[in-house]
């Protein structure tokens, strides 16, 4: 019941304002919307840079993944910690680093003396930029899948006389392929839903996107709500035909390796020059992905006056006190983000214990219906459930709503991140033997105490990574955060955006440095979660 109202009447509300006008079907919304000029060139722009965006994070992956997995660098797995940080920087802030060190006497000017603005901020410009963000995603599923790929393969294809570059082609890339063709379609769908980087990047070269589109419709005046539902209602079915390939290819692909040989780790060693390129790569990529971006923000917060050249005698603390002084508008902004992600992280993990203990191997008819609803905010893109949550909340037949309160923030971050409490609790309950449910029905205790007392304990690593991957996100969630904030009310997210787009970018830029540095604590407290777990 939970999940009904909130993942599935957010979507039944985008369909039925769609099609439906005073109680009768209609098409016009739908129609109105393909007579538009603008409608075609959004829909190229969302599936060429999706394509884009694919290609170059694969020529940036598949090397990092082989690197990682058939060198002697296989073993430093500190640097998968390092690879995920550009992925949990918020898209928008990473963006925004790369606008402030290429643009007009930005800091490439200001270090290297020559400019690139023109050549940088382009189409070109957006894929490379999204590329950082996204790479990480598809460089581990990549190496998870080498990794299960043995290397009694490759020494079998020795002894009947193959070459390596020749092994490559006929086993390791067939194996390989249709976990690329997953990871890359799901890069897809991401970046279909991406509305950070093409709201601040895209913006300033005037490339519209199916996102930023929807967002203008509700944002700018006159309000297009219509126009708003039918373009969620194209997104979304985009999205669910490519998550349908994605479902078919891991149904009819999917392969499983036998081996008789062991699978314990193998001592690599590698030529000097494969062992200096690996590491140039690595550190290339590395500083395009963090360095750069890293440099602007923390350099422009520091700014006392941006233009001005970069010295001590321009550097200040004075934006980050600013945060720490109680009734400032920063102070207010991360106040609020911490509480509306703290309140809406812990409803999160209620409700997903309670649909992972129910779901448990999903057998049933509703189990599946369960688990896929869980899942349903991975799939489709966070605006799509804010447009839903807005035609739903101001529905007439409510006897009350949360609309323009402070629980609507909370309850949209529920909506669009639920699927971590839910996953990482199925994670943790799956590692559990069958049996301690047959024992908890021997134990003849009440539910309320075999749940606290058993499964409370057992599944709690899961529950508290799932609270932490749900607390981090909901913190500095935009998109969400832009359409749905009560008037007057601010979010960490919102103030980076807002101060960002009115010039004042150095509070914003503070503003963005506690953020990723939260981020970054919280995926520390993961691992070491994860690594505890192990042991």
């Amino acid at each position: 019941m939970i999940l009904g109202i909130l993942a599935v009447a957010p979507l039944l509300a985008v369909l039925l304002y769609t099609f439906f006008e005073n109680g009768r079907f209609t098409l016009d919304a739908m129609q109105s919307l393909l007579q538009t000029n603008s409608l075609l060139s959004s829909v190229s722009h969302s599936i060429q840079l999706g394509v884009y965006v694919m290609a170059f994070t694969t020529c940036i992956s598949l090397p990092l993944a082989v690197i990682r997995t058939k060198t002697s660098l296989s073993n430093s797995n500190w640097l998968d910690l390092v690879f995920v940080i550009p992925f949990m920087t918020p898209p928008y802030i990473g963006s925004m680093g790369w606008i402030l060190f290429m643009q007009r006497n930005g800091y490439y000017e200001q270090l290297i003396g020559s400019s690139s603005s023109f050549s940088f901020f382009n189409v070109a410009g957006m894929v490379f930029v999204m590329s950082m963000h996204l790479y990480p995603f598809l460089y581990l599923m990549l190496k998870n899948a080498l990794q299960r790929i043995n290397g009694s393969f490759m020494d079998a294809a020795f002894v009947y006389g193959q070459n390596p570059i020749r092994n490559w082609i006929r086993i390791v890339f067939p194996l390989l392929l249709s976990s690329y063709v997953m990871a890359s379609l799901l890069v897809f769908i991401k970046v279909l839903g991406e509305f950070g980087t093409p709201a601040t990047f895209g913006k300033r070269i005037g490339y519209d996107v199916l996102t930023t589109d929807i967002h203008g419709y509700l944002s700018r005046w006159p309000i297009n709500i219509s126009a708003a539902t039918s373009l969620s209602l194209i997104l979304l079915s985009a999205c669910m035909v490519i998550w349908y390939l994605q479902q078919v290819i891991s149904r009819r692909h999917s392969y499983g390796i036998h081996s008789g040989k062991s699978t314990s780790p193998i001592v690599r060693t590698d030529s000097g020059i494969t062992r200096w390129l690996s590491r140039i790569y690595i550190l290339v990529i590395l500083f395009l992905s963090i360095g750069i971006p890293y440099f602007s923000i923390i350099i422009t917060s520091l700014l006392k006056v941006r233009g001005e050249p970069i010295g001590f005698d321009n550097l200040t603390l004075s934006h980050y006190a600013d945060l720490v002084t109680v009734g400032s508008a920063s102070f207010k902004a991360l106040t609020n983000s911490i509480t509306f992600a703290f309140i809406a992280s812990i409803i999160a993990a209620i409700i997903g214990v309670s649909a992972a203990l129910f779901i448990k191997e999903g057998k049933r008819t509703s189990q599946k219906f369960i688990d896929f609803t869980s899942i349903l905010s991975n799939i489709i893109p966070g605006i799509i459930f804010v447009v839903g949550l807005i035609l739903f909340w101001n529905s007439p037949w409510l006897p009350s709503t949360i609309y323009n309160t402070n629980w609507m923030p909370i309850i949209t971050y529920i909506v669009l991140f639920l699927p971590y409490s839910v996953q990482y609790t199925k994670s943790s309950l799956s590692q559990l033997h069958t049996s301690i449910g047959q024992a908890n029905s021997i134990y003849g205790r009440s539910e309320w105490t075999i749940l606290f007392k058993i499964w409370l304990p057992l599944l709690g690593q899961g529950i508290l990574a799932g609270w932490v991957m749900t607390f981090i996100i909901s913190m500095r969630e935009l998109v969400g955060s832009l359409l749905i904030l009560p008037p007057s009310v601010s979010t960490s997210a919102t103030f980076i955006f807002s101060q960002f787009e009115q010039g004042d970018v150095s509070k914003g830029m503070a503003m963005a440095v506690v953020t990723v540095l939260l981020t970054i604590l919280c995926i520390f407290v993961i691992e070491s979660l994860q690594r505890k777990a192990a042991r």
